[in-house]
């Protein structure tokens, strides 16, 4: 059976000398001090008073908008009340002024539970951080302890790995590090191919500070960038160039993933200069090495999705060229089966008739010939099995053949076709296999005599002393061979996939034209196999095409001059 209390509500004076009335000393506490809603100290005490010279006297019956005040004390005030009408204890940070002097707090605020009726007032624990568990916030915000910052930490790197998005991470990244430690701007630097310059793709900064995003860095022109690729550790940084004007400090880390840099994260300091805490340092490490196993998985996740797009792009290509050759075979295959069906039933009035059914067939089977090279030639190259052997070529043989080869077939098109090789005193030797170069040049000539309907098709080559090495050889210079034409073009937004394998420029706009679309990929790929490079321009469709390639010379020839 519960007794009954009938007796008035306890006031606060009452609370306040049962409370003062304790040695706190004995409990171990710092700091204690009650207070009403209105935020009234009813007692205070605090074991380092006299060392910061608090009078407590003053204290004790002031409010807390008065005297030992808290920098937010509006929030302060609705904390209390909140522990009070919820009757539940919270924990908080603020930091409390009194005279001169700043203190950083840490509280735990209870609700003083009468015997009877609702709390009216508030028990509050606490005790003073030190310098070294808390951030160097300035003292308008809440000091936040070290461990509370390990926590936030915690949640950003968490936040950071949900993303596979690299641009995500990174702009995640730097507003997270700039609002945590308050800087000046936070950037990330991505290294470029050739690992001397560094690239701002992501940028957190503060008002009135400039914008460095999308802008490079030498990495020599900066020590401490180029020290922290290679260290575990953040380097810290003051600029002491009297000239300079806008940042002051830096601390800068690398964001590593297997021993590898995958990008630096800046911090900067523009309007003062920074004396780097021991924990701020370690925090940011930690925190480096979360952003950069997100950026690796990202990075990993963009290769995969370029994968996947790339196999799903050449099986498209792969079954758009299976439905095309189907056509190209069965045509020719149809002509053949055609004319000595013709021939078999006796459908030829005599011989010459007879003759020009065995010419078509004979053409028919050429051009299946052809096609079926063409579909080998990619299935070699792409497995490994093709072997060639390189010697010595004269280009004006290589001319000559392609010459005797074509000419007939430009001018039964109506075209003109020019031929210019260099003015040299000596020929022009080059190195590669010379029936896969007839091939590769038969193939340009070709095509541009099938996309051309008037003007003509032009092949031309110059010299270029410029020394190249290749396959453990040096070579003195390159010959680069042109055919130009006056044909059809392509679009520039198609022109780099021109040398993919099964590529047409346009199925609807090139059908009637024939072809396997294998030409340009088996031409690249054996121009390559030679030592030589090659590459398609167009100003656009109707305005014509220039394919040119290299190879390797033997030995440099004697260039014709205008008094030889």
């Amino acid at each position: 059976m519960f007794a009954e209390f009938n007796s008035d509500l306890v006031p606060d004076d009452a609370i306040a000398n049962s409370v003062d009335s304790v040695d706190w000393g004995n409990l171990g506490a710092e700091m204690i001090f009650t207070q009403n809603r209105a935020g009234i100290y009813l007692s205070f005490w605090w074991l380092r008073a006299e060392e910061f010279g608090l009078d407590k006297t003053a204290i004790i019956g002031s409010s807390c908008e008065e005297i030992f005040t808290p920098s937010d004390r509006q929030q302060y005030l609705s904390k209390i009340n909140r522990v009070v009408d919820r009757r539940l204890p919270e924990q908080f940070y603020c930091w409390v002024q009194y005279q001169e002097q700043s203190f950083p707090l840490e509280l735990i605020v209870s609700p003083i539970l009468p015997s009877q009726g609702d709390p009216t007032t508030v028990l509050v624990m606490g005790h003073l951080l030190k310098e070294s568990e808390i951030f160097p916030l300035n003292n308008s915000s809440p000091p936040v302890p070290i461990y509370s910052y390990q926590k936030l930490l915690t949640q950003i790197a968490g936040r950071i790995h949900r993303s596979l998005n690299l641009e995500t991470i990174w702009q995640q990244t730097v507003n997270s590090l700039g609002e945590v430690f308050s800087v000046s701007r936070c950037l990330i630097l991505s290294q470029n191919y050739v690992q001397t310059e560094l690239k701002v793709v992501a940028e957190y900064r503060q008002q009135g500070v400039n914008s460095a995003l999308g802008s490079t860095i030498k990495i020599d022109q900066a020590l401490y960038l180029k020290q922290a690729l290679n260290s575990s550790s953040p380097i810290a940084a003051d600029n002491l160039e009297t000239n300079q004007q806008n940042c002051k400090s830096v601390l800068v880390t690398s964001a590593p993933y297997n021993n590898e840099s995958n990008a630096l994260i800046l911090l900067q300091q523009w309007d003062h200069y920074r004396d780097w805490k021991p924990a701020e340092i370690e925090l940011l490490r930690e925190l480096a090495e979360q952003v950069g196993t997100a950026i690796a998985h990202a990075k990993l996740y963009q290769e995969l999705e370029l994968a996947s797009f790339q196999a799903e792009e050449a099986n498209r290509l792969k079954s758009d060229f299976l439905a095309n050759t189907s056509h190209e075979l069965r045509t020719p295959l149809n002509g053949i089966i055609g004319f000595i069906k013709l021939l078999l039933e006796g459908m030829a009035d005599n011989p010459e008739e007879q003759r020009e059914f065995l010419q078509e067939a004979y053409k028919s089977s050429l051009h299946l010939l052809n096609l079926i090279n063409d579909i080998l030639d990619i299935a070699k190259i792409e497995a490994g099995k093709i072997d060639l052997e390189l010697t010595d070529i004269e280009l004006a043989d290589l001319f000559q053949d392609v010459d005797n080869l074509i000419r007939t077939q430009a001018e039964q098109n109506k075209l003109s076709f020019q031929i210019k090789t260099p003015a040299t005193l000596t020929p022009v030797i080059i190195y590669g296999n010379y029936q896969r170069l007839l091939q590769v040049m038969l193939n340009l000539v070709g095509n541009a005599i099938k996309f051309t309907h008037e003007g003509g098709v032009y092949v031309s080559a110059e010299i270029s002393n410029k020394k190249v090495t290749w396959d453990a050889q040096q070579f003195p210079g390159m010959v680069k061979i042109s055919v130009a034409d006056t044909g059809i073009g392509v679009s520039l937004e198609k022109q780099n996939k021109l040398f993919e394998n099964f590529f047409q420029v346009d199925g609807s706009r090139t059908k009637s034209y024939g072809g396997t679309g294998l030409g340009l990929a088996i031409s690249q790929k054996l121009v390559e196999a030679m030592g030589g490079t090659i590459s398609f321009y167009s100003m656009g469709e109707g305005l014509g095409s220039t394919v040119t390639f290299t190879a390797p010379l033997v030995s440099l020839p004697v260039i014709k001059t205008s008094q030889s």
